[in-house]
Formats: structure tokens, sequence, C-alpha cells
């Protein structure tokens, strides 16, 4: 999250920005979002129960939060952000009973979420304000939640690349792998595993059969670490 202008400056031209940034991959922001919910979603099949109540940390204007409603089958979901006006995009296009979007001061964090989802957050949060984010995300997971931290991947040149291009993440300070796990261990969180997705653009689509396999080397455009709330 930036500070509540820059995006509620972006809230009505997201999509047109980012899938500007994305259009060297020969892909739009709909095959990302949608691939690492699908990764998300494989990581978990051996981590059961599987989640019930979600919450999408930073959720912008929502497109993400109804794809985890929908591939969880879940009872309800919760999407956080900081601007205004993101919020009111996400309520207009995806509000229902089982999918609600606050600020961050309308929610209570009541140590009964099962899994907090984060996509390309921290990298926009003030270095001095990235703890005390964690440890909200701690308040808001019940003892053993799962948090899934997604960030763009600053050792992969494609993304360095695609961040230049796209208006709200040229300034972003980003967090290589290393460092995202000792930022996690340090507040209290058990790792669960790393993992690097998204190599292949679209001209290369055949190759993507073998993204799964090489989910452990740390090129991937993009990295998930999967960690747990203490029991």
């Amino acid at each position: 999250m930036s500070d509540l202008p820059e995006f509620d400056r972006y809230a009505s031209t997201y999509d047109a920005e980012l899938n500007q940034g994305l259009s060297v991959t020969g892909e739009e922001k709909e095959y990302f979002a949608q691939g690492r919910v699908n990764w998300l979603r494989h990581c978990l099949e051996s981590l059961p129960p599987s989640p019930r109540l979600v919450m999408d940390y930073g959720c912008g204007i929502g497109d993400t939060t109804v794809l985890l409603l929908d591939a969880f089958h879940l009872n309800s979901v919760v999407g956080l952000d900081v601007s205004a006006r993101s919020l009111e995009v996400a309520r207009l296009k995806h509000a229902s009973q089982q999918c609600r979007f606050l600020a961050f001061d309308e929610y209570i964090p009541s140590a009964e979420i099962d899994l907090v989802y984060c996509n390309g957050v921290f990298h926009h949060i003030p270095l001095e304000m990235r703890n005390p984010a964690l440890d909200y995300i701690l308040r808001c997971l019940r003892p053993g939640g799962l948090f899934a931290l997604w960030e763009n991947n600053p050792w992969n040149p494609g993304t360095r690349y695609v961040m230049s291009r796209v208006p709200f993440d040229r300034d972003a300070v980003t967090i290589t792998p290393p460092q995202a796990k000792e930022l996690l261990r340090g507040r209290g969180f058990e790792i669960v595993g790393i993992s690097f997705l998204f190599w292949f653009p679209r001209f290369l689509k055949p190759l993507r059969l073998i993204e799964p396999y090489l989910s452990r080397i740390p090129m991937g455009a993009q990295y998930q670490v999967l960690c747990r709330k203490p029991v």
C-alpha cells in the first residue's frame, strides 16, 4: 500500500495502467491473478483443513477477492485497503453477503481469519511500517492460520522492466526473497515454504507446462512465501 492519495488517484485507471505495463508479457492482469490463486490452492491441498474465512490484505478494486471466494468456496472473505476510492469500486463490482470491502479502521482484528492473502502490497509499504503491518496480520489470523505473501521478484529482470512501466510501481521498494523471509520470521511467523511462478511470456506458452517443476528456482517473476501463525 502506498499513501492514500496515490491509490485513490489510480482507482479508476488501475486495470489500464497495470495492463499497459504487463503488455510486454502478452498477458493481462487476470492471467497472473488467477495463476496466483490457483497456485495457492495447490499449496493448501497438503495443509488441511480448507480455509473458510479469508482476508485479502490490500485488495485494491477487489478483483482477486472474488477469485479467492470462488476458488475456496468460502463462507466469508473480506478485502481491506487504504484507498477509499478503490474500495468504492470494489463494492460496486463485487460486494455480496459473503464478500465485504472495508477500510483498515473499519475492521477489528479478532484472531479468526484462516488465511490472509496479500499480493504486491508490501513493496508499497514504507520500511518503518512493514513490521506494524505484519503485526496487524498476526492479530487477524487464528492460531495456526496461514499468510500467503506474494511479491514481485527483483531478481527477475523482466519483473523490474514491467514495474518500470507501471506508474504506481516505479517508486516501489522491492523485497528480495531472503528479505521477505527474514521480515516474516522477525515478527514470529513460521515459514511453510517459498515458491516462484511466472517464467514464460505468452509467446512461450507451451513451456508453461513445466513451470510447476521450476517453482523452487528463485528466478520466477513473482514469489510466494507461505507462512503460519504459531499455534
